[in-house]
Formats: structure tokens, C-alpha cells, sequence
């Protein structure tokens, strides 16, 4: 029989929808979140991208006077974030669709809703931008329905919202809509069971210490118990609210960060909660035996081998940057992370890669220490830090395919057939020839064949023609000095070639 807790009876509660903005890069995500919130969070961003997965809880009262509360996730537009994005999509219950009123369906908003649809969750349409002088409403409508995105008046019934996320206008029929799928989707929670839920985001505290973004989808997390995710505890001592407020329970459906994690949890785990040490010590030596190595595919052993070490400020940003890198394709080298971490680049991660020819240490919104440059520099390791997604990506396909060893290529230019042989001195052979197809050059090297047999090679150190010097011949018959060690006769033939280097 199961033991019971403290509390037994069941309190299952309407819970607040949990939402994610999905869309193309620069359709307006994180105006709406701002203006939804009333903070500011676009300037601050580098690049003006958001790059964190964060999560915020806010209020709405509904045309029917309902209050209700809404969780939003702050997911990343840029492609390099697709696995964060497609966890934001996993973690939530509904999801809105950001498409421009000027711009209509592009590329990533397919993307984004293939991850709304993978996740089989709910969602709606906000056409953003309708205050533009270029926005048109109806040609929009006419692309989502063109890419199968059959909203509601035109043949479909996927709820949809003209707005102005800058403005505000129509932004509350949005939410409508937004507690309307909830609704629908019937979302309910056990106030009284113990909370689970999923890490939405990791990160090494350089102050405080190894500290996790919780969504808590069932239960009440309370001040003194133990939170476990995988091979991870922590207890609630420091609780917060997205505002940065301690706070001594949490609900459903609402985001907390807890300081005081054994190690960094990996981000989109499950969480449990259990109510001593001792019991999360075991739960954590359980998943140790529950758990089986990762074996990682073994990589073609002739390819030259590039290794690259990742520090990052948070977890979901080195999922980013191995996207990144899993995209980079070639048939010469492979790629291969030999160690990720965050936090700032130190002397050991310096001392990690030293010992490994062409090794890269990779850094994202972190610093270098000032110890490990000076180590770097003195053991030729290099390291290139950014704030920004794109810059990496493409320093990394550039630094890439620097390390990329280069191809030598015959290319054959002719033929030509040996008429006369002359003499030879010093393995120098003056010969006649006639040029059979293409061209011979000067300083050419060539294969010596005879009955298409190889038996040598040597380089051409002269041409004439009509007893003059010539740099190169394309026709008719000539004379040549020939640098090899074969022993040439009328008969044989030369092949020209030309090394390319690719």
C-alpha cells in the first residue's frame, strides 16, 4: 500500500494557462511580452534579441469580468535557439502565433508553428503590426491560409487577433482568446499534491551559486522542502518570483527560481519535490543507477578532428551554440565538443584544451579571465567571445573552415605524344613531341605512360616552337627539355596536370 503524506485529500483547482509567443525573429515577440508586462526588456537585450528562457505571470480580466491569471515564457527568436523554443512550446499549454501584418507567413513562422504542432498544444494567431503604414490585414490572412494555418472566417477555426503589440491595441481579444483555449483545454491542478514541473532555465550564479528557473504544473512547492531534478537537489530555502520577491510558496503554474542546487539542472528536466535531505540524496542515487551512459556516435576516425570547448552564462545557450554547430557540414573534419560549462573562461578550461592540436574555446555573454588569457596567449589556445547569436554563427563557420585541411586535385590540361628523343643530361631529356589534346605549360608536371602503363613522372623546364621560347603549346609539333628520372622513348606519352587546391 502507498504511504501517504501529510496531506491526502485531493484540492484539484482550475490552473492558469502556461504561453508562449512563437514566431519569426523580428515580428514583435518581446514588444508584446513588454507591453503585456509594462517593463522594458528590448533594449537591454544585446542585439535586440531576447535570449533567455524567463517566464512572468500576468493578470487579465476578461470582457465577461473574469480575473484570471496568465504565465507567459520568454522564449529566443533566432533559429540558432530552435531547441529552446521547441522546450518553451513542450513546457506550455497554449500558444500564440506572432505573424506581421506587413511581412505575412515567413520561413520561421512555419518553423515556429512545426514546434507548436510537435508539442500538440493549442493555439492562436496574433497578426501584429496592424498601426504600420505597410500592414495589410487581409493579405496576411490570405498567407496564412496559403501555408495551411486555416483561421477562424476563412474556412478554419483557429481563434485570431489583429493587434498592435506597440500600441496595445487589440492585445486584451488576445488574451480572450488566450483564456478561451485554456479553457477549453480543460487545465487543472492538485493544490495539495507535492509539486512537479519542469527546469525552464540553468544557470551558475557567480554570487549566488548554481540556481534553476522551476514551472511548477502540479502541486504547491513550499519554503523547506527539497527540490530533485535528475541527479540534482536543492533546498527551498531562497525562493523567488519572476519580480525577484521571496516568496515562501508556489503554485500552479507559476515560475520560481530556487538558489542552492548541488549542480547546475539540466534545463526542460522534470522536477519532484521531497520533504527531507536524506530523501533527495536517495532519489538522486536512484536516478544515478536509473541512468545509462551516453554513448556518443563515434566519428569517422580519418576525418581530422576540430575540438571546441563551450562556456555560456546559461544552459540553454549552449543547446544554441551545438545547434549551431550541428548544422556545420563537411566531408574533411569533424567536429567534436570535448566540454561545455558555464560560467567565465578560466585557467583550466585553458589547461582543458592546451594539450589538443587546433582547439577552439567558444564563449557566449561570459568573460575571460584574466589569468586564462594570459595563459592562452602563451600556449597559442585560441578563444572568441560574443554577445550576440549571429556574430557567432558566423565566426564559427568561418574559424571552421580555416581549420578545414585543404584538397590537392589533379587536373589533367593534355596529352602529348613523344616523337623524338634527343639526348639527356643531368636526367634533363630534350625531346619532340606533338601535342595530341589540350595544352602543355611551362613548369607543368606531367605523367610519363607508355602503353598506358605509368612509369614516371618529370616537369617540363622548356617549350619551343618555330625555335622560339614558348610559355605554353596547344597544337601541332614542338620541342621540349624534360626534368625526370624515367627513361623516355619515341612512343610514350605525357599527361599534363595542374594541382588545384581546394
Amino acid at each position: 500500500m502507498a504511504k501517504k503524506g501529510k496531506t491526502t485529500a485531493p484540492n484539484v483547482i482550475k490552473r492558469p494557462p502556461v504561453v508562449v509567443v512563437m514566431g519569426h525573429i523580428d515580428h514583435g515577440k518581446s514588444t508584446l511580452l513588454d507591453t503585456i508586462r509594462k517593463s522594458n526588456i528590448v533594449d537591454g537585450e544585446a542585439g535586440g534579441i531576447t535570449q533567455h528562457l524567463s517566464a512572468y505571470v500576468v493578470p487579465h480580466k476578461t470582457k465577461d469580468g473574469a480575473e484570471e491569471k496568465i504565465t507567459f515564457l520568454d522564449t529566443p527568436g533566432h533559429a540558432a535557439f530552435q531547441k529552446m523554443r521547441l522546450r518553451g512550446a513542450d513546457v506550455a499549454d497554449v500558444a500564440i502565433l506572432m505573424v506581421s501584418a506587413e511581412d505575412g507567413v515567413k520561413p520561421q513562422t512555419l518553423e515556429a508553428l512545426e514546434s507548436i504542432k510537435q508539442a500538440n498544444i493549442p493555439y492562436v494567431v496574433a497578426i501584429n503590426k496592424i498601426d504600420k503604414p505597410g500592414a495589410d490585414i487581409q493579405r496576411t490572412k490570405n498567407t496564412l491560409i496559403e501555408n495551411e494555418i486555416y483561421i477562424e472566417g476563412m474556412g478554419g477555426d483557429i481563434p485570431y487577433s489583429p493587434i498592435s503589440a506597440k500600441s496595445g491595441e487589440g492585445i486584451d481579444d488576445l488574451l480572450d482568446l488566450v483564456i478561451l483555449a485554456a479553457d477549453l483545454a480543460e487545465l487543472k491542478g492538485d493544490t495539495n499534491a507535492s509539486a512537479t514541473g519542469k527546469v525552464i532555465e540553468g544557470k551558475m550564479d557567480p554570487k549566488r551559486g548554481n540556481t534553476a528557473t522551476l514551472l511548477v504544473n502540479n502541486g504547491t512547492l513550499k519554503s523547506g522542502q527539497f527540490v530533485v531534478s535528475g541527479t540534482t537537489f536543492s533546498p527551498v530555502r531562497i525562493m523567488e518570483d519572476f519580480q525577484g520577491k521571496t516568496v515562501k510558496e508556489a503554485g500552479l503554474s507559476t515560475p520560481v527560481r530556487i538558489v542552492g542546487f548541488t549542480d547546475i539542472p539540466e534545463v526542460g528536466a522534470e522536477f519532484t519535490t521531497v520533504a527531507s535531505k536524506k530523501e533527495a540524496e536517495l532519489a538522486i542515487t536512484q536516478a544515478q543507477l536509473d541512468s545509462t551512459p551516453v554513448v556518443q556516435a563515434k566519428t569517422n576516425s580519418k576525418l581530422p578532428v576540430i575540438p571546441i570547448l563551450i562556456k555560456a552564462d546559461v544552459l540553454g545557450t549552449i543547446d544554441a551554440i551545438q545547434h549551431e554547430l550541428e548544422k556545420f557540414e563537411s566531408d574533411r573534419i569533424t567536429v567534436r565538443i570535448i566540454d561545455t560549462g558555464v560560467g567565465d573562461i578560466s585557467v583550466s578550461d585553458v589547461q582543458n584544451v592546451s594539450a589538443t592540436k587546433e582547439a577552439i574555446i567558444v564563449g557566449f555573454n561570459v568573460k575571460v579571465e584574466r589569468p586564462a588569457q594570459d595563459l592562452a596567449d602563451r600556449l597559442g589556445v585560441e578563444i572568441d567571445t560574443f554577445s550576440i547569436i549571429y556574430e557567432l554563427s558566423e565566426w564559427l563557420e568561418t574559424a571552421l573552415k580555416n581549420r578545414t585541411p585543404k584538397l590537392k586535385e589533379k587536373v589533367e590540361t593534355g596529352l602529348v605524344k613523344i616523337l623524338k628523343h634527343f639526348s639527356v643530361q643531368k636526367n634533363t631529356h630534350v625531346l619532340g613531341g606533338r601535342v595530341e589534346d589540350g595544352v602543355l605549360k611551362m613548369n607543368q608536371h606531367v605523367i610519363i605512360l607508355r602503353r598506358d602503363i605509368e612509369i614516371g613522372t618529370g616537369v617540363i623546364k622548356n617549350i619551343q616552337q618555330m625555335k622560339s621560347d614558348v610559355q605554353q603549346v596547344d597544337e601541332g609539333e614542338f620541342g621540349m627539355q624534360l626534368e625526370t628520372r624515367a627513361e623516355i622513348a619515341p612512343g610514350d606519352y605525357l599527361k599534363p596536370f595542374d594541382t588545384v587546391v581546394s
